[in-house]
C-alpha cells in the first residue's frame, strides 16, 4: 500500500511517518502531567508538527499496565478541545481511545484517524469508524491494560498477534470499511514479555506483507529498560530511537514516538544513508 487514506487525507507510505505522542493525562507511564491541560497539550502538539511530526496522537486516558479507566465524559472532556484545536493546524490528528463515544465526537471534531488499542472488539466502535471515512489502526492487546501484564502467555506470539490483527481487520472491512483506511499494530508491550517484544519487532516485515501499514509504539517502553537497565523512562530516547529506527528499516509504516525530533533526524539519516 503506498497511501494510507485517512478521511480526506492521504497520508504517502513513501517514507516511514512519525506519529507524535499527545497525552492529555495525569498518569501515563511517561509523560503523565506534563500536557494535562488543553493549551499545554495543543501547545505541545504544535511543537511536535514543528519537530517533524507527520500526525498528532491525542489520548485522554493512560492504558499503561494496571490503569484504570477513565470515565468517557472525562476522557471527551480532556481530548475533545485538543483535538479540535489541533485539527486545525493541517498536522492530521489521531485520537487514541477505547470509547466509541469519544472516537465519534472527536472525528466530528476533526480527527482523521481513530487508534484503538482494543482492536475494534467493542461493535460500537466498529459501528463509528463504518459510518466515517477516517483513518483507523487496529492494535492487539491482551485483556485489558489493568491485567494485561499479569503473566501474558501465547503458543506463538507471532502467529497469534498477526491472526487477530488480520481477522479483526477482515472483520472492518466486511463491515464497510475500506482496506485503504486500514492499519495495524501489533501491541508492543500489551500485554506482552521481553521476549514477546522482541519476537514481534522482528516479525514487522512478516506484519507487513500483508499489505496493511504497521504502526509500531516503543517508545520509552519498559521493555527497553529491561534491555538497558534505564529504569527512568524519559531517559530511554537512544533505546526508543533505536526501536523506531530499526521497525522502520524492517517495513513499519508509521513510528509512534514521544521524541519526536530525535526520531524524524535519525529517519533522515537513515534515508540520506541508503537505509
Amino acid at each position: 500500500m503506498k497511501s494510507w487514506q485517512c478521511g480526506s487525507i492521504s497520508l504517502s507510505l513513501a517514507r516511514p511517518l512519525v506519529m507524535g505522542i499527545v497525552n492529555v493525562t495525569p498518569d501515563s507511564f511517561s509523560d503523565g502531567g506534563d500536557h494535562a491541560d488543553t493549551a499545554s497539550a495543543v501547545a505541545h502538539g504544535e511543537s511536535l508538527s514543528t519537530q517533524g511530526a507527520d500526525i498528532l496522537d491525542v489520548g485522554g486516558e493512560s492504558t499503561r499496565p494496571g490503569a484504570v479507566a477513565v470515565a468517557p465524559a472525562d476522557e471527551l472532556a480532556r481530548v475533545l478541545p485538543v483535538v479540535a484545536r489541533l485539527s486545525e493546524t493541517g498536522t492530521p490528528v489521531s485520537v487514541d481511545t477505547r470509547r466509541p463515544e469519544v472516537a465519534a465526537a472527536c472525528v466530528e471534531a476533526g480527527a482523521s484517524v481513530v487508534n484503538n488499542v482494543s482492536g475494534f472488539r467493542d461493535p460500537a466502535m466498529v459501528d463509528v469508524v463504518a459510518a466515517s471515512d477516517c483513518g483507523v489502526v487496529i492494535m492487539h492487546m491482551l485483556g485489558e491494560p489493568s491485567s494485561m501484564q499479569v503473566g501474558p502467555h501465547y503458543s506463538d506470539v507471532v502467529a497469534e498477534v498477526e491472526g487477530h490483527l488480520l481477522a479483526q481487520a477482515a472483520m472492518l472491512e466486511a463491515a464497510g470499511v475500506d482496506r485503504e483506511r486500514i492499519a495495524i499494530d501489533p501491541g508492543i508491550g500489551f500485554g506482552k514479555t521481553l521476549e514477546h517484544n522482541i519476537a514481534l519487532l522482528r516479525a514487522v516485515p512478516r506484519f507487513a506483507s500483508h499489505g496493511y501499514p504497521v504502526v509500531i509504539g516503543a517508545s520509552r517502553k519498559r521493555f527497553i529498560g529491561d534491555m538497558t537497565g534505564e529504569s527512568e523512562p524519559k531517559a530511554r530516547l537512544g533505546g526508543s530511537v533505536a526501536a523506531a529506527l530499526f521497525a522502520a528499516r524492517s517495513g513499519a509504516s508509521v513510528v509512534r514516538v514521544h521524541d519526536v525530533a530525535a526520531t524524524a533526524q535519525a529517519l533522515a539519516v537513515d534515508a540520506a544513508l541508503g537505509g
